[in-house]
């Protein structure tokens, strides 16, 4: 079962497509989070939801939050993902422990080896004050984090 609305966000330690920590904690006080799990790297939908990220990234950066995006590829495959794709914010690796983090949040597939589309919307405190998970094949709104982002 996902995280809900109203829990405390699981803290994680993650490296991004350039071999750097990343931890949730390091933003407690600081930046509000949109922590977007998704299945795979180089797959239609996920590139395209992506790249919408990409090309909205002051929508995000105005309100003062931090993006993350959690799949379960090596850092190597996010590398090249982020570059051929121009993807400036940090593609977080889950993938030793494989899915650790997706399952810590409720959003691994164990059949399929994979998170599927959730999204956190993770106040300065660290509390999840919106969220959505969608099936592999369906794509999610942006808007709706920028809605939600709206009313902290």
């Amino acid at each position: 079962m996902a995280i809900q609305v109203g829990d405390k966000a699981p803290d994680f330690e993650l490296k991004d497509n350039h071999g750097r920590t990343v931890k949730l904690s390091d933003f407690r006080g600081a930046k509000n989070v949109v922590l977007l799990f998704y299945p795979f790297a180089f797959t239609g939908v996920c590139t395209g939801e992506l790249c919408e990220l990409r090309d909205n990234l002051p929508k995000f950066e105005d309100r003062d939050t931090q993006l993350l995006a959690v799949s379960n590829d090596s850092i190597h495959t996010l590398r090249v993902f982020a570059e051929q794709e121009g993807l400036e914010y940090p593609l977080l690796s889950d993938f030793w422990p494989h899915g650790n983090v997706s399952r810590a949040y409720g959003v691994f597939d164990e059949d399929k080896g994979c998170a599927v589309r959730g999204t956190f919307v993770i106040d300065k405190e660290g509390v999840v004050r919106w969220t959505v998970v969608n099936g592999l094949p369906d794509a999610r709104d942006l808007n709706d984090y920028v809605k939600a982002l709206d009313t902290l």
